[in-house]
């Protein structure tokens, strides 16, 4: 499962399906992680962009899953509100891995910039991406997964210099950790759209994306209420191409539909 959880804004509803799911896999974008404080809510700000936070949802989602071994990746830390009073808080992705799977291999780093220690810096901002390779002895094969959450850029979800480059960064890290034959899967909020050039690259690469390939018509939720429809993607190797794959429009769980898929 890829899902951005929108920093845990529909907390209780997301935490639930998590629970109930309770995916072999769990590639996880925007997620908080603040050990220094036990407040539940904490506020984002930035300029007219304000939004609630669960300061400690990365914690939240390790008891959700406790059978689960948990990574976070920090992008960048910086200050969340409680009220006037400020709070370091780190933010970036996570990766939640059934602890049946042994994680073979893995790497972690930037598709765009470098960790941000006192800020969460300016636009556009660090992105992380995170890679894994998993054996699976229920099969008896290695999987490696992937994911990232892409580049937010005010302007909008088109390509840029930036973008292409995050998408061979994505593409060189996947590589660090897949072995020839693989199973591949790359996932996330990559932010931009169906005919990225970020789709052609990672063609090169073997990978196809089964979001655009298989007619969805949006990744998108209730929750938001921009236009464009698509920011989460999932491709997979050639031998994954016929696995069933679904992008469940309720529970809605954030303003991104989780992508499931079943191998």
């Amino acid at each position: 499962m890829s899902l951005n959880g929108w920093g845990g804004k529909l907390c209780d509803a997301v935490l639930a399906y998590i629970r109930d799911e309770s995916p072999n896999i769990l590639c996880l974008q925007e997620v908080a992680h603040t050990p220094g404080t036990q407040a539940s809510w904490l506020t984002y700000r930035d300029g007219d962009h304000i939004l609630p936070q669960r300061p400690n949802f990365f914690s939240e989602v390790c008891a959700a899953l406790p059978g689960h071994t948990a990574i976070f990746c920090p992008s960048a830390q910086g200050l969340l509100w409680d009220g006037d009073r400020p709070v370091a808080s780190r933010w970036g992705l996570a990766t939640f891995v059934d602890a049946r799977f042994p994680i073979t291999e893995q790497a972690q780093g930037f598709v765009h910039g470098s960790y941000s220690p006192g800020s969460y810096g300016e636009h556009p901002r660090p992105r992380g991406a995170h890679a894994i390779r998993v054996y699976n002895y229920d099969s008896g094969w290695p999987v490696t997964i992937a994911h990232m959450h892409g580049l937010r850029d005010l302007r909008g979800k088109f390509d840029t210099p930036e973008r292409i480059e995050q998408a061979h960064r994505l593409s060189h890290l996947t590589s660090l950790v897949a072995q020839p034959g693989d199973r591949v899967v790359v996932c996330g909020d990559f932010n931009v759209e169906p005919d990225s050039q970020t789709f052609d690259i990672l063609k090169e690469a073997g990978l196809t994306d089964l979001v655009t390939s298989r007619g969805f018509s949006s990744t998108r939720t209730s929750h938001y209420e921009k236009p464009g429809r698509f920011a989460d993607y999932m491709l997979v190797s050639s031998n994954l191409e016929s696995a069933a794959f679904a992008i469940p429009e309720f529970p809605e769980v954030s303003d991104h539909r989780p992508l499931v898929l079943d191998i």
